[in-house]
């Protein structure tokens, strides 16, 4: 188990815009290793993003309690619908807030072995997507809150 610090806000990491994986190759297998180590390590975690350990490149790892997804390169090819979500995030503790999200996303990506695949949330899988998502671009959700609940 190798555990990563996890970068809180104020790290300016967290707002650089993440480089595409060009392979998955060991070294990036054990970053994803690595993130769902240091998720699977956090009380309130259901994903977390490159950024968030260090790391500029585009991969998330998301374990909302059914199994790790691995998504390398992920991208957002189709949005449906929205939904008014609540959300924290590891990199921002004890701080959450009200904002808008789609009520479903389509993601294109590559899982562990290099393969192209897709999948489809709905739900608090389409704001867990889209939240990790936006961290490989630099954008966190404090930006995109219409109320902070205390």
């Amino acid at each position: 188990m190798a555990l990563r610090n996890i970068r809180t806000l104020g790290d300016e990491i967290l707002r650089k815009k993440c480089r595409a994986v060009e392979k998955v190759d060991d070294r990036i297998l054990t970053l994803l290793k690595d993130m769902a180590d240091t998720l699977h390590n956090t009380e309130n975690g259901a994903a977390i993003a490159a950024p968030q350990v260090g790391v500029l490149r585009r991969a998330v790892v998301i374990d909302m309690g059914e199994g790790i997804i691995c998504l390398v390169n992920p991208e957002i090819i189709e949005e449906e619908g929205s939904q008014e979500v609540i959300e924290g995030c590891l990199s921002i503790p004890n701080k959450w807030g009200k904002l808008i999200r789609p009520a479903k996303v389509k993601v294109k990506a590559l899982n562990e072995k290099g393969e192209e695949f897709t999948i489809t949330g709905e739900g608090d899988l389409a704001k867990c997507l889209c939240h990790e998502i936006e961290h490989l671009d630099g954008i966190l959700f404090i930006d995109k809150v219409t109320e902070f609940i205390e």
